[in-house]
């Protein structure tokens, strides 16, 4: 590509190493860019390839597979790495001496700091600029990825002091195109950020899921009636394993001065119905309440918005299908539709999910004017 320009020209070559969720929504955006970058991404399944990637080459999103590094990666303007984190750091002792100079590098991980130290230790700071693409999804996998997983989300970047103003510039260019929202952050300060409104949370998720899957009794009723909010806040329960492993041993510091706090609260709740302190039980459900209304809906944050709508509808043969027809008729996609049984705290006995929010402000539109009674969730 030669010096850095304003924004990358066509035929820049960027390379992927990691091609799941968050890649294949990368390499997706990029083709809407600009459908002439020649999109590129590793196989380490020699003998058995990548279903994943084979996929993308099949849908066009990428234009090439290697399973080398010698290959393709030494011309690479721009290289993601999108694999669990840990994995990552492993790939860099590799790539030093391949990359040339002029080669962005950059990755999609939730945790920063430990790259960072890797990237000086190997002294590859003058062209390493950390990336977090705040998004994502319970669900994995490119088969599962989508452009518009990045618009309106918040993009964390972070720069080493001895990447240039220029590369930044780039970099923060190409993360305005694909409509996300960049945010220039200090690594260390971005892992104390991330511990505590997504990492917590997602070790918090997953406990719960784990307590009633461990109180249920034989019958299974406790499964069989958590529906509605008991699904909606343990969502992000559903997310790779592996990946939160990997999140978890990396972070650990944050995560668990983070997690001790949390544990405090919940020890201070416990005293408080032994009590029957109504104060603070009033208090705790007060001042969270507020804090939470003040939080911003618009941009799109670490855990994934949901663009859904609520309506009750007549228990009646087709009313269903009447809907969906009417929505496709309308050329808006449906990403998920179904009856909620427990409803205690929901409005509306129909839940539809939409890809993105234009499809959900539509939809709220013509079924209203049906007279159907739409309920959207703050």
């Amino acid at each position: 590509m030669g010096d850095l320009e304003s924004d990358f020209k066509s035929g820049a070559k960027i390379g992927f190493i990691g091609f799941g969720l968050i890649g294949g929504s990368i390499a997706r955006a990029l083709k809407k860019i600009n459908k002439d970058y020649f999109l590129f991404a590793y196989d380490y399944h020699r003998d058995n390839p990548s279903t994943d990637l084979q996929a993308a080459l099949s849908d066009g999103v990428l234009n090439a597979v290697t399973t080398s590094l010698t290959e393709e990666f030494p011309d690479c303007d721009l290289l993601y790495l999108c694999a669990p984190v840990i994995l990552n750091i492993n790939y860099l002792k590799q790539l030093k001496p391949i990359l040339k100079s002029t080669c962005i590098l950059t990755d999609v991980g939730s945790v920063k700091g430990n790259i960072h130290t890797a990237i000086e230790e190997l002294g590859m700071q003058a062209q390493f600029v950390g990336g977090h693409p705040m998004t994502g999804s319970e669900k994995t996998g490119y088969l599962n990825s989508y452009a518009l997983l990045l618009e309106n989300a918040y993009y964390i970047l972070t720069p080493t002091k001895e990447a240039s103003e220029q590369m930044v510039s780039l970099l923060h260019r190409l993360v305005e195109q694909m409509g996300s929202i960049p945010i220039i952050l200090d690594p260390y300060e971005h892992d104390k950020i991330t511990a505590a409104i997504s990492h917590v949370p997602h070790i918090i998720a997953a406990q719960l899921v784990n307590l009633v899957r461990e109180s249920d009794d034989d019958a299974e009723k406790m499964r069989a009636l958590a529906a509605g909010g008991f699904k909606d806040i343990t969502r992000i329960a559903s997310s790779s394993p592996i990946m939160w492993q990997n999140i978890c041993l990396t972070n650990n510091k944050d995560i668990k001065l983070l997690l001790d706090r949390y544990i405090a609260t919940l020890t201070e709740a416990s005293v408080a119905l032994a009590k029957k302190d109504g104060d603070y039980l009033y208090q705790m459900f007060d001042t969270a309440g507020e804090y939470r209304s003040a939080i911003p809906s618009k941009a799109i944050g670490l855990m994934k918005k949901l663009f859904e709508i609520y309506l009750d509808i007549m228990d009646e043969a087709g009313a269903i299908a009447t809907i969906a027809t009417m929505l496709a008729s309308n050329q808006i996609s449906i990403k998920n539709i179904g009856v909620i049984h427990n409803r205690e705290f929901e409005e509306g006995v129909l839940r539809i999910e939409f890809y993105d929010e234009s499809a959900q402000l539509k939809a709220g539109t013509i079924l209203t004017r049906y007279n159907y009674k739409i309920y959207v969730r703050k």
